[in-house]
């Protein structure tokens, strides 16, 4: 949800900040748009998502034999504070950004092939 939502936002605050509209840039202008807001809401997605998945791997990989779910994030949490649960994040945002970016890419230059619209700026 908050890929398309940070998708939507981004690409109208870009066209905004432009100041033209949408519809008076071509369809490779466009694609470029929707590709930034991509990467942007990428890096959106990376920053909420990336404490869960660190404490995820954590408990994978530390999870003692018998321990209840609860106790061993204690346990973790305990060991890697606030500041463990960030470690790694601007490699997520890197990936989770490209890949994200290349999502609305590649759908938007789909649609550019077919005749539709690309993606965002109402």
């Amino acid at each position: 949800m908050v890929k398309f939502a940070t998708f939507e936002t981004t690409v109208d605050y870009i066209y905004a900040t432009l100041g033209k509209p949408k519809e008076s840039y071509n369809a490779l202008q466009q694609t470029g748009v929707s590709f930034l807001g991509g990467y942007i809401a990428g890096i959106g997605c990376a920053v909420i998502s990336h404490p869960a998945d660190v404490m995820v791997s954590k408990l994978n990989a530390d999870r003692q034999p018998g321990e209840s779910g609860g106790k061993a994030m204690s346990r973790i949490y305990g060991n890697i504070g606030f500041k463990g649960l960030w470690n790694g994040l601007p490699v997520r945002i890197v990936m989770i950004g490209t890949l994200t970016a290349f999502q609305w890419l590649i759908y938007d230059s789909f649609k550019v092939s077919l005749g539709f619209p690309t993606t965002g700026g109402h």
